[in-house]
């Protein structure tokens, strides 16, 4: 496969700025959990920054959707694959926006990172149904639990998790410039929790 054909076929690869690596975003909009989560005052969910700001643009949404209906795709784990071999990045973030849509949809992500053994793989969540399938995650791939709401403590039945919190973050991002530049807490399976602080 190609270059530019992976690309096409999954739509492309997003680059935050603040990441030291490449990231894959798809609607927040198609968020299971987190769709619920948006109208809830108080949750990490509400007033979600992946549905405003230059998330809203239709360039954006547009090329997040086509991300989105590639997933079916049976092509799309070795798409994946190629895209992240070729760009020989060290550090992968999945779903800058969006999560992960259902046991078919992990499996691939699960099969992508095998294939890519030297990139570390970062996986936010908010779907709970996910934990009885962290048995079978490939040890490159940290899958993180998102607590639901802001100030609530870390889960103790979850090996990664991450927290929204007013005081109290690990995150040193706020202080350098909004990056994480050489933080890799996010990947490191040896950091049980990452505290953010509230935006």
């Amino acid at each position: 496969m190609k270059t530019q054909e992976a690309l096409k076929l999954v739509g492309g690869l997003s680059k935050p700025s603040k990441m030291p690596g490449w990231a894959y975003g798809i609607p927040a909009a198609e968020c299971k959990t987190g769709k619920k989560l948006q109208n809830v005052e108080g949750s990490t969910c509400y007033g979600c920054y992946a549905l405003k700001g230059c998330y809203v643009f239709k360039v954006v949404q547009e090329a997040q959707y086509r991300r989105l209906g590639s997933i079916k795709h049976p092509y799309w784990v070795r798409a994946i694959t190629h895209l992240l071999l070729s760009k020989k990045s060290k550090y992968f973030r999945w779903h800058d926006s969006g999560d992960v849509q259902d046991l078919k949809h992990l499996a691939k992500i699960f099969e992508v990172a095998r294939r890519t053994p030297d990139v570390k793989h970062w996986m936010p969540t908010r779907e709970a149904w996910v934990k009885p399938y962290l048995q079978y995650a490939p040890s490159n791939l940290v899958i993180r639990f998102s607590m639901p709401m802001v100030d609530q403590p870390a889960s103790n039945a979850w090996p990664h998790t991450s927290t929204v919190v007013t005081s109290g973050r690990t995150c040193p991002a706020p202080d350098q410039d909004n990056a994480c530049k050489d933080c890799r807490a996010c990947w490191d399976p040896n950091v049980k929790n990452v505290a953010y602080g509230q935006h």
